[in-house]
């Protein structure tokens, strides 16, 4: 008799959350269904951003959505009338929603987990070694990896990072500075608390730790290529 066992990117995400747990993160979850505030407004995400569009966005109503990133849970750690306060460390996993074609390295539902952290004296050097050392220690040290400048509302500086994977470069997630907006609307001052944040996209981490080179694969719900894991 055969016997069930977990998904692979159920596996991986366990893999990479116990990571930063051992590098003194703590763990939070929020709603898939979110609100408009939490997702885009908390975020310094401006009214007219192409983002909050239906082609970009699954709208529940006027006011709630499917979340588009993990990131939302920020304003929920973080705000005026929470009792947590820094200095912090957090990352948030979990499945996200958007409206787009799927592809090779696209797929509308996908998970991510996402993180930052708060203190009187974090740097921008700070964010890049994290990152660094995070797949340098899941995929080895010979792991080429290049940060490019990126606008992102939430963060300034900003930046991306790409993962060199068969033989190109393939985007793998967006990070930088906890834009001084966003950390006043955590009910901070930015002349006393500097934060860095990112977000990672796991479905394609995953891709890159096993060598799979469609993302759909992990999807599909194919036992002939599920029981290889």
């Amino acid at each position: 008799m055969q016997t069930g066992h977990l998904h692979p990117t159920t596996m991986f995400m366990r893999k990479i959350v116990n990571h930063f747990v051992r590098q003194g993160f703590k763990v939070a979850e929020g709603p898939e269904a979110e609100t408009e505030w939490h997702n885009f407004d908390f975020l310094n995400v401006s009214a007219d951003h192409p983002s909050r569009d239906a082609q970009d966005t699954f709208w529940l109503d006027k006011e709630k959505l499917l979340r588009t990133h993990t990131t939302s849970v920020q304003g929920r750690i973080v705000n005026p009338e929470s009792s947590i306060k820094p200095p912090l460390r957090y990352i948030m996993p979990g499945k996200i929603f958007r409206n787009e074609a799927t592809d090779q390295t696209h797929e509308a539902i996908f998970y991510q987990i996402d993180g930052f952290a708060i203190d009187k004296d974090i740097k921008l050097t700070d964010l890049l070694g994290e990152l660094e050392n995070l797949f340098k220690s899941i995929l080895g040290p010979d792991t080429k990896i290049r940060f490019r400048p990126h606008l992102f509302p939430f963060v300034e500086p900003g930046v991306e990072m790409d993962l060199f994977f068969k033989g190109r470069w393939m985007e793998l997630l967006g990070a930088g500075m906890i834009h001084p907006k966003v950390l006043q609307n955590m009910g901070l001052d930015p002349a006393e608390w500097q934060g860095f944040a990112f977000g990672l996209g796991l479905d394609r981490f995953l891709m890159a730790y096993y060598g799979i080179e469609d993302i759909r694969l992990f999807h599909k719900n194919d036992l002939r290529f599920l029981q290889q894991f």
